[in-house]
């Protein structure tokens, strides 16, 4: 019996162990599945030529709010007139917090 209960402890003890730890573990949008996401946003408005984005998250801080978030770009040719957009991607949700344009 002594060593059912001991098995039985250890089991408990190692699922507990996984809940906590995906319970507290922050998971993220891929920085590939962020850029996808701002194209598939951009691409019924613009065509688009290029993209980009920066493969490491950095903290961003925006109406007093504190973010984790990627950048990036997309180039776009709108007429004879070339247009880069750039973007901040939230890397928690996805959501772009940020979109700017540029005409050359």
């Amino acid at each position: 019996m002594g060593l059912k209960r001991i098995a039985f402890g250890i089991g408990i003890g190692f699922i507990a162990g996984l809940v906590v730890r995906s319970s507290i573990t922050k998971e993220t949008v891929s920085p590939e599945k962020a850029l996808r996401i701002v194209k598939e946003k951009l691409k019924t408005r613009v065509t688009i030529d290029g993209s980009w984005i920066h493969m490491i998250p950095e903290t961003l801080t925006k109406d007093q709010l504190e973010y984790t978030v990627y950048r990036g770009g997309i180039s776009s040719t709108q007429g004879q007139e070339d247009v880069q957009f750039d973007f901040v991607v939230d890397a928690a949700t996805g959501t772009i917090l940020e979109l700017t344009s540029q005409s050359n």
